[in-house]
């Protein structure tokens, strides 16, 4: 196995880790109309529409 020659310094560490960024997710308008906010190809979880078909209990 691969072992590091000299120590990873404290600088290349963090800009190495920098990049590790979390995303904002997509959200997608709900065709109900309350146009609810949701995340694109799930069901939504307030009305249970996915391609306006109810396909869960609405709340």
């Amino acid at each position: 196995m691969a072992v590091p020659k000299r120590r990873t310094s404290r600088s290349n560490t963090r800009h190495r880790r920098a990049q590790w960024k979390a995303t904002v997710p997509a959200l997608a308008d709900c065709p109900c109309p309350r146009r609810e906010k949701i995340v694109p190809h799930r069901a939504c979880t307030h009305c249970g529409l996915y391609r306006d078909r109810q396909v869960t209990e609405p709340r």
